[in-house]
């Protein structure tokens, strides 16, 4: 079974964000992805190090007294416009990442030392024109640029480094899913 893991053991006073992420399979057990840049990439070639755009999955912040099953669905509408969507799988253990030592204090609002994540599966039930990635909740700018469905295999060779290890487990842990054979026991 999956434990919690770290990118980085470096310790840091800054506290670790405790978020969920959501992997959103389709019918062909493909994955959705979106495509961002984030506000530190934006002109600062040393730290973005060629990473103008970022892949990630669906993920988010976990509000005070908010189960982290309801901040998937939360997270998953407000950065995809998705609601048909079904659970079908969880890691019932967290998984963290540390920010690398460049990005302290300048990602995350400065605010935290990394992502600490309750990760879910979720069989998407909508046709694709139900995803919406403008934005909604109360955003001012939407999360993502574009999407696209990419195989399981395929999506931590798209995640930024320090995510990579992170988004390996979760492929691991989830490759169950990556089918449409899959897709069809699960919709059943």
């Amino acid at each position: 079974m999956s434990t919690s893991r770290s990118s980085n053991a470096s310790t840091t006073a800054l506290p670790m964000r405790p978020c969920v992420g959501v992997v959103l399979f389709n019918r062909d057990g493909h994955v959705w992805m979106g495509k961002h840049r984030p506000k530190w990439a934006t002109g600062n070639a040393a730290i973005a190090a060629g990473s103008e755009t970022v892949w990630q999955l669906p993920q988010g912040g976990i509000e005070p007294m908010e189960p982290s099953r309801e901040a998937a669905f939360r997270e998953l509408w407000e950065e995809t416009g998705v609601t048909n969507a079904t659970l079908i799988g969880e890691i019932p253990t967290w998984l963290t990442y540390h920010l690398p030592p460049e990005l302290m204090g300048i990602a995350l609002k400065g605010r935290y030392a990394g992502h600490r994540l309750r990760w879910y599966a979720m069989r998407f039930d909508g046709p694709d024109s139900e995803i919406d990635i403008t934005p909604k909740g109360g955003a001012s700018k939407p999360e993502f640029e574009e999407w696209r469905w990419v195989p399981l295999q395929e999506v931590p060779s798209l995640a930024i480094g320090y995510r990579r290890p992170v988004y390996e487990e979760v492929a691991r842990e989830f490759a169950r899913f990556g089918s449409p054979a899959a897709m069809a026991v699960a919709a059943e």
